[in-house]
Parts: C-alpha cells; structure tokens; sequence
C-alpha cells in the first residue's frame, strides 16, 4: 500500500524525537515500512526516517526557528502543507493525518478521491470538539477510550492506543530505590496568578515529602517561574531534578527508558484529561508500576491492582500514599506483559493497519 503520512510543521519527525506527537508518527511510519508499505511523510524537510520519502513543506521544525508573528508563520505552512497534500493526496492509496492542529487537511477532503483518516492527538476540548464536527466525513480516530467519550458533537470512528518501542523501553526486575515523575510545566495561569498544574507535580513532590520517599523529576519547563516557585524550593537529597531546566524536554528517550527502568513507581499525578500518557506504556513495558490519578486514560493503561493502581482524585495525596503502601505487590512482569499485548509499537501499528484496509 502507498500510504502518505502528513506530519505537523512544529516538530520534525525524527528517531531521536521526545515530543509525542513526533515520536507516534515516526514509529508508525517505520512499523509500515517494515510490514512492506511504501510510505511518505509529509512535513518539515529536517525530518528523517529510514526507508521513508519526505516531501518537505518547510526546511526545519517550526520551534527551532525565530519569527516575528509566531502564529502567522505556524498557519501560513499549514496553509501551504494542506494545498501541497491536495496537489499529490491521489497519488496514495491512503492518506493518514496527524497534524496539528488537525482541522487544516481535513478542508480539502471534498478535493481528493484517496481516502483520508486523522489521529486526533489533542485533548477532546469543546473548541476541538466543535472543529471536528464540522467535518462530517472525516475518519476520526481517538487515541484511548476515554478520549473518545470526551467528543460530544464530533463523531469519532475508532480508538488505536499509542505504541512504545518495547525495546528500548526493556524489561528490568531490579527496581531502585526512588519514584518517577516526568512531564510539563505548562506556562498556563489561572485567574489568580497561580500556575495550571496540569501533569501534577505539586502532587508528586508532596507525596515524596509526607512518606520521605526519594524522587526524581525531570520535563519540559515552560515557563521559569513555575520551576521557580513551585519545584525548586522543594528540592534537595531525597528530591531531585534530573535533567536541564528548559523549555524543551532535557532528557533523551535512551535517558528517559533508563529511569524507567530502575523506579520503584512512576507517579501520574494528572490534573487534566490526559488522552493517552506514553510515559505509562514506557514504565509498563520497562516492569514499572504505575500509581496514578483516575483522570484520562489512566484507568486503561494501568490495570489496578496488577500493573499499579488507579487512585481517585478526591483521594488526594492520602490515596496515593495508600496505593504505594502497597506497590510491592505488583509483580513488574505483568507490568510488561500487558504494554506488549496492548500499548507496543507492532500493537499500534497492526491496528492502524486494519483500519487502513477498511477504506482502501
């Protein structure tokens, strides 16, 4: 099958990518390569995956450039990417969306006869919601169950979790010592001044503090004065932050799959809806429990009980010192066992692939 990838223009799709958005992209284009698809990417010219044509829109990822009018340089090449794919969209058999945001492709539907079917990646927010909507013969696919159900106008047409590499992300019995937690400090406020906690870090650090457990953070830092006031005070020999402070994730995925490995649990401290959480399939498949809120897709990925627990949030910090009162009973093979079943890769990729062949 000749099967067009149309990545987004703000990150490249490289195999050394950390972002998310990247990172599903560029496995699922090398898993088709690998099951004989002959696959294009079209993006950023900087992108690069073995055994996959690019057609460059732009020279390089849009973050790794200065412009005056951010906004206007971000939708101008998606403007000119959505009338790129309507010029070469039926020379494909099937054309798979994943751009961001992910409106843009679907305007030119009624212009191509190849069939078109689009991974929503965001958080099923109204204004997303009312976007796709409009769009009534759109393929939409979700990316976990949960996040389906958040799309109450928008007809969402299948669910296909995210995949992990299960070989880099590799088996370890042997545990360390401290908890884990990794992700976002957003640069988003609430009316009073205080910062969106969206990925819970306040929570991990407070659970660290109250059971005297060592924990290592590490993430993307939006905005300074978020690491300023909320994790720096806090930090110190038991609780540490692995990594550099910056607006880009510090930490390589080799970096990332070897912290993993050696935590006792990883905390999924969320605030917020998460639609799929790739960090839970990474400590899954490395044998890591989970312990985390149940928000999002949290209570999917983690099956409660066996590979971690699933905590209510009104439960707060005593539900989640509760759930790692008791996280020696998780056997860290069944944490792998489910990942490779459910959230690997070659799950992923043999998913969209029959999804594919019902348009074709």
């Amino acid at each position: 099958m000749k099967i067009l990838l149309v990545a987004h223009v703000k990150r490249k799709v490289t195999s050394r990518q950390t972002a998310a958005r990247s990172r599903v992209i560029y496995e699922l284009a090398r898993g088709l390569c690998v099951r004989g698809h002959e696959v294009t990417l079209l993006g950023t010219g900087d992108s690069k995956v073995s055994g996959v044509n690019i057609i460059p829109v732009l020279p390089k990822e849009l973050i790794s450039s200065s412009y005056e009018n951010e906004f206007y340089a971000h939708t101008s090449y998606l403007s000119q990417l959505t009338e790129k794919l309507r010029q070469v969209g039926d020379q494909y058999d099937l054309i798979h969306n994943h751009v961001y945001p992910e409106f843009f492709p679907l305007s030119v539907l009624g212009d191509l006869k190849t069939p078109m079917v689009t991974t929503i990646h965001a958080q099923a927010s109204k204004e997303l919601d009312e976007g796709l909507a409009l769009y009534s013969g759109a393929h939409l696919i979700a990316i976990s169950k949960a996040h389906r159900r958040g799309f109450r106008k928008t007809k969402v047409s299948h669910v296909v979790y995210n995949g992990v590499d299960t070989d880099l992300f590799g088996y370890q019995e042997k545990k360390g010592d401290y908890l884990l937690w990794i992700g976002r400090l957003g640069r988003a406020k609430h009316a009073k001044g205080e910062f969106v906690d969206a990925k819970g870090v306040r929570w991990a650090i407070e659970l660290a503090r109250k059971t005297g457990s060592k924990l290592k953070l590490s993430g993307n830092v939006e905005d300074i004065e978020f690491f300023d006031r909320d994790v720096k005070p806090y930090l110190n020999k038991r609780i540490e932050w692995v990594g550099d402070v910056s607006p880009e994730p510090p930490l390589s995925k080799r970096e990332v799959a070897e912290l993993m490995g050696g935590a006792r649990a990883y905390l999924m401290t969320i605030n917020w809806e998460e639609p799929f959480g790739l960090v839970m399939a990474e400590a899954g498949s490395s044998g890591t429990p989970v312990v985390g809120f149940d928000r999002g897709s949290v209570s999917e990925i983690v099956q409660d009980g066996k590979t971690g627990f699933v905590v209510s949030p009104r439960a707060g910090v005593s539900g989640l010192r509760k759930a790692l009162s008791k996280i020696s009973e998780i056997e860290p093979l069944k944490c792998r066992e489910r990942v490779e079943k459910y959230f690997s890769t070659a799950r992923m990729v043999e998913s969209y692939e029959k999804i594919y062949n019902k348009y074709v």
